[in-house]
Parts: structure tokens; sequence; C-alpha cells
């Protein structure tokens, strides 16, 4: 994902996370590209996803939603399921800006991401896992090394990392 694309899509979810605290949008499916399937089923604009609901996107496709104060944008070849609190991450890419207040957990293949109230952005291989924090703090673990753990505090997505064995370390790629 290009920096240009990724400051873009920072902007969309933090105006769809701001009307929905303002009661201007509703939960659910806001934009829709692409072959994108909300528990197998095609997902519409205005569809909702709840805990519980697993999302997956074919190629070429994004999907940009809300699930109860947090607002995220999905990209192609993903698929991500929802816990109470707890996102599963089990491949693709997903940017994703948390309500404050309510402490969450991203799950992936090889890492646990604990997040208190921020913008994340996660991809997931089956290898490694790609976390830049865009604000606020999260606590990057490695599932197979439990000693490999950071807590990562940013105010503008400049501490990307990747988590994979044996630990974390910074990510040679840029944004």
């Amino acid at each position: 994902m290009r920096k240009r694309d990724f400051l873009k899509g920072t902007a969309v979810l933090l105006v769809v996370r701001d009307a929905l605290a303002l009661g201007s949008i509703e939960k659910g499916v806001y934009r829709v590209r692409g072959d994108v399937r909300i528990n197998g089923r095609p997902a519409q604009r205005g569809d909702e996803i709840r805990i519980g609901d697993t999302v997956t996107t074919g190629p070429g496709a994004e999907l940009v939603f809300v699930v109860e104060r947090d607002a995220f944008m999905l990209r192609q070849n993903s698929s991500v399921s929802f816990g109470a609190d707890v996102m599963r991450v089990v491949t693709g890419a997903i940017l994703s800006v948390f309500a404050t207040g309510k402490p969450r957990r991203i799950e992936t293949p090889t890492a646990t991401i604990g997040i208190r109230g921020t913008g994340v952005y996660v991809e997931s291989e089956p290898a490694r896992t790609y976390v830049c924090t865009c604000y606020g703090e999260a606590e990057l673990a490695s599932r197979d090394e439990p000693a490999a753990r950071e807590t990562v505090r940013t105010r503008q997505h400049e501490s990307p990392r990747c988590a994979g064995l044996p630990l974390m370390r910074t990510s040679p790629r840029t944004r």
C-alpha cells in the first residue's frame, strides 16, 4: 500500500468514525468494491457486520465498514473475523480506526496486537505480520515467541513493525 493511499484510507476512516459518533452514519457497510462476502454471502451497502461474522474480499476488492464504534477498510484478498474483543486477520490487509475507551486485540497467525484507542494497519501472511500503528498505542507480541514483545506509541505512523519469527524488528518496507 502506498503512503498516499494509506493516508487517504486513514482520512476516510476518520470521517466515517466521526460521522458515526455524531449519529449521521449507521453501523455496517459504507462502501463495497468488487467481490466482498460476509459469511459467504455477497456484501451490499448498508449490510451490518456483527460480532461472530467473517468478511472476505477477492482480487481487486475493497470494503469500508463500521462494527460497533470502530471503522475499517479491508483490502483485497483478505479474510477477517470479529469476536467480542478480538479481530482475527487470517490473511490480507486491514486499516482500522478504533474508538477510545475499550481495549481491543488483533490476532494473526504470527502476532497478537493489543490496541488502546488507535489507528492501525495490519498485513497478515502465514509467516509474518506487518503492523503500522498510525497513532496511539499498541502492544505487539509474537505468537511463537511470547517473550518477543514491544509496546509502540506513535503520533503518526512513524513506527512500522514486522512480527514474525523469531523477533519483532523494524520493517525494511517503506510505506
